[in-house]
């Protein structure tokens, strides 16, 4: 596993989490390993005696979602697509021109902050497949790396005969791995539904999606972690309500280089990895996937630009900044309606 498989695992699974209660009905738990990080699936009321035949389905259904979504694998479906050098379209599945339809709709809402075609930069701050770097990268190096980025270059093309990916540069690297972890959560859900089971929480990294309630018939809550190395530390409790939620943060993988934290959220703006106060972007949306591509776009935008952007788009936003040797919250409104013991917050 590379270490940043390993550093990923440590941000987005004890990012949220959960929230059990002694069960009143039966209480199923299922849980494996995907996409360089973990999944998890809470199931009410489910026959113990399925629990082997719904653990293969999941990972099966998990495997063919990294098989296409995956920069690791170079025979994975995005992988040959940005192997390939032309400018002819490339045939996708339909979740696959979903997932890249959703990422250019908030690229441009959060004006090119949520970028999939980073791979280049990732890749050249030790992000990716690729090696760290011994030294902090130059500025033309950067400049190089910059250069075969940009939305403006991907293009989705939908028609009743099917969808295609196209790009007008010829290294365009797109990495959907911002976005990945919320579309396997929502997927995970309707692999529920296909099963008959209407009570679930699905997780996937920091991505988590709820239907109906937990085992002891009561809503599924969700914790938000303190940005801390205490695994359990909670900021703050929510009810979904049947909605997906997501959390980006920088605190946990990042390296050390030249004597400087380097962030694994690059902007896209700079080249460079973010040096703001912001160290957590938590979003509840109607699907993790779209909760999953806000976060990533808020994380790099930062807590005054984020703010504004949340209030400007209506989002429910929870927003955990850097303030001396502490910390500071800030939620949007539409945030509020989800929270747990408000009065606590």
């Amino acid at each position: 596993m590379s270490i940043k498989n390993i550093l990923l695992i440590g941000v987005m699974t004890s990012a949220l989490f959960g929230c059990d209660q002694q069960a009143s009905r039966s209480a199923l738990v299922l849980e494996g390993k995907t996409m360089g990080t973990q999944w998890r699936v809470s199931l009410a009321g489910v026959d113990p005696q399925r629990q082997a035949a719904l653990q293969q389905a999941i990972q099966q259904q998990l495997d063919r979602d990294d098989h296409e979504l995956s920069t690791w694998k170079q025979d994975s479906v995005l992988s040959r697509f940005n192997q390939y050098q032309g400018d002819q379209p490339q045939p996708v599945s339909a979740d696959m021109a979903d997932i890249v339809v959703e990422a250019l709709r908030i690229g441009h809402k959060t004006e090119g902050a949520m970028d999939i075609t980073v791979g280049p930069l990732v890749n050249l701050w030790g992000f990716g497949p690729t090696k760290q770097p011994a030294h902090t990268p130059s500025q033309a190096q950067i400049d190089a790396a910059k250069a075969q980025t940009g939305l403006q270059h991907l293009h989705v093309i939908q028609s009743v005969d099917g969808q295609w990916l196209q790009k007008d540069l010829p290294a365009l690297d797109v990495d959907l791995s911002t976005m990945g972890e919320g579309y396997a959560t929502d997927h995970l859900a309707r692999l529920m539904e296909q099963q008959g089971i209407t009570d679930y929480l699905v997780s996937v990294g920091g991505a988590v999606l709820t239907r109906g309630q937990n085992a002891n018939n009561q809503p599924w809550r969700v914790a938000i972690q303190k940005p801390t190395d205490r695994e359990n530390a909670v900021e703050a409790r929510v009810d979904l309500q049947g909605h997906g939620i997501s959390t980006s943060g920088s605190y946990r993988n990042y390296y050390e280089l030249d004597g400087k934290r380097i962030s694994h959220v690059i902007d896209p703006a700079t080249g460079r990895p973010i040096e703001h106060k912001l160290v957590s972007a938590t979003v509840i949306a109607t699907t993790a996937l779209e909760a999953d591509g806000w976060d990533t776009g808020l994380m790099v935008l930062g807590s005054e630009r984020a703010q504004a952007l949340a209030l400007k788009e209506h989002l429910a936003v929870y927003l955990i900044s850097k303030q001396g040797d502490g910390f500071t919250h800030w939620m949007s409104p539409q945030f509020k309606s989800f929270l747990i013991d408000q009065e606590s917050k």
